[in-house]
């Protein structure tokens, strides 16, 4: 399995009043893990909505095990976690410099036509990110 582990720079806006961040903010994390996942496998989210179709979240859920501070220095994996063609669970980790889980989760995501919102086969009309998918499940990348 292919992981792509990415710095995250903690920022004072986004802890909260007991100085840590902010339980929302791992969810952009987990975007910006997914973003550079995606470009890492040579594809783009750009070049996908230029063919009308976007990758809404189907389903997050995220686990707290160590608080993440202000100044903390942090990294975001992002991997392929379960795909069958049509929906794409991605797996992330906030992980500390010393390796140190600070928070684990998923979302779930399909592709649908913007005007719509129909789900499309990824498989199917996008052959390309299919066989990066399954090369990156396969530890290919």
């Amino acid at each position: 399995m292919n992981k792509v582990k990415i710095p995250i720079e903690v920022r004072y806006q986004e802890t909260d009043q007991m100085g840590v961040v902010y339980h929302a903010n791992y969810l952009v994390w987990f975007e910006i893990g997914r973003t550079k996942f995606i470009e890492h496998l040579g594809l783009s989210y750009v070049n996908l909505e230029k063919n009308n179709v976007v990758s809404p979240v189907l389903d997050a859920q995220v686990s707290f095990k160590k608080p993440v501070r202000y100044g903390d220095n942090v990294f975001v994996e992002t991997w392929i976690e379960k795909y069958d063609g049509l929906r794409t669970v991605y797996g992330y980790q906030i992980i500390d410099e010393e390796g140190e889980i600070r928070v684990t989760g998923t979302t779930k995501h399909v592709i649908v036509k913007k005007d719509n919102f129909r789900p499309v086969s990824l498989k199917k009309a996008f052959p390309n990110w299919h066989e990066r998918y399954m090369q990156s499940i396969e530890g290919e990348q």
